[in-house]
């Protein structure tokens, strides 16, 4: 083995054992640490992505990886051929480094989105960029969600200036091509056996300059303006549902179009009615008269009153369905249904006509008016029975 050179696997700080997930989640640490777009004018940390990129290259890939555990760096030559490690001639793990540096650039973008096909909001050739996406959080009330209502919204963007059309510069001026970058927006710096693409650090990735730039966005090309919004939510919406409104997030750049704008939707708790999915809940409350002899009971649905028919000794809990009176699906598919829980109120305030009523119809009542009652009573009587058997003969 070369002695001047750190082993693999101790430069990725993994033992000779480690798994696929386990170099590979070593190597994200790593390169997110040292890699140079975070470390700008840092050899040290350019030096420290080089080898542990490398050290990835070799441990990522079975053939490599197998060859380097038997015959250690020197194995290695015939695989990266008389010049050593080439970064950039041959990536045979990719996928790998664009799920890698993703994390780095916001979905694949930067060096490595460029290299393998990702990226978002990339600058076009003209120097356009779409605007940013934008998410509003918005309470509404259960009534507006299950009907749903048309609010007004008002909310902080960005625009392109009026003045100088969203280019930044002065009337009477235009942008000009960066001579450092020569309008690429970025710039290509070799380091060893690696070269590495950076944002050109006199345009910072525009590839053109302002000399006079405008009063009114100080040569941003966009100015902060509050926008209003009239918003349509639709019936059957629910905590967690967005709406998408096209091209009413922040301005574009350079001429570029409008993000959109996310509107994220929480319902507010209900005085009356829980929600889950399409079904509704609600507690009923009764008086013990109407629970014991049955009778009709107004119960509240969102297609008006309801009246639910209950049967002679309906018990305290006693839950009831009531189908279609739910709320209507977001896609108009189906209506749910609206689950009522009995409640039975005990009275209050009783005056002493009620009081001396109550007194002989509880006199006139045996065990066969209480059946659940009764059969507690027997089940305590067996249990109180089997503690006095154990006490007395442990």
């Amino acid at each position: 083995m070369s002695t001047n050179k750190r082993d693999y696997y101790e430069l990725l700080g993994v033992q000779r054992n480690a798994s696929a997930d386990e170099i590979k989640k070593a190597y994200r640490k790593l390169a997110m640490k040292y890699h140079p777009d975070r470390n700008a004018g840092n050899a040290e940390a350019a030096e420290k992505f080089k080898e542990v990129s490398e050290a990835y290259e070799v441990l990522s890939d079975s053939s490599k990886r197998q060859r380097y555990d038997q015959y250690g760096h020197d194995g290695l030559k015939s695989a990266f051929g008389p010049g050593g490690f080439d970064f950039g001639r041959d990536f045979s793990h990719s996928a790998d480094f664009q799920d890698i540096f993703s994390s780095l650039f916001g979905g694949g973008g930067g060096l490595f989105g460029e290299m393998f096909g990702g990226g978002s909001r990339r600058r076009s050739r003209d120097g356009s960029q779409r605007g940013a996406d934008l998410r509003f959080d918005l309470e509404i009330d259960l009534e507006e969600a299950i009907f749903g209502v048309e609010r007004h919204i008002e909310l902080p963007v960005t625009e392109p200036c009026v003045d100088c059309n969203g280019t930044g510069a002065a009337k009477g001026s235009s942008r000009e091509t960066c001579r450092q970058c020569g309008g690429h927006g970025s710039v290509v710096s070799n380091g060893g056996f690696i070269q590495f693409q950076q944002t050109c650090p006199v345009c910072r990735g525009e590839g053109t300059i302002i000399r006079t730039p405008c009063r009114k966005c100080n040569g941003a090309g966009r100015i902060k303006v509050r926008r209003s919004l009239a918003l349509r939510i639709p019936p059957g919406v629910e905590t967690g549902s967005r709406l998408r409104v096209t091209g009413k997030g922040e301005g574009g750049l350079r001429g570029g179009p409008s993000g959109d704008l996310y509107v994220v939707l929480h319902v507010r708790d209900h005085e009356i009615f829980e929600r889950q999915g399409e079904d509704l809940a609600c507690t009923v409350l009764v008086s013990p008269d109407i629970a014991a002899l049955g009778g009709d009971v107004p119960v509240p649905t969102p297609d008006g009153l309801a009246m639910l028919k209950l049967p002679q000794g309906t018990p305290n809990g006693k839950v009831f369905r009531l189908r279609g009176k739910g709320v209507r699906g977001l896609d108009g598919s189906g209506v749910g249904d609206l689950h009522v829980h009995i409640s039975i109120e005990v009275p209050a305030h009783l005056s002493g006509s009620q009081k001396r009523a109550l007194q002989a119809f509880a006199e006139s009542c045996d065990g066969n008016n209480y059946p659940e009652a009764a059969r507690m009573r027997k089940q305590v009587e067996t249990f109180m029975a089997r503690r006095e058997a154990l006490k007395t003969h442990p």
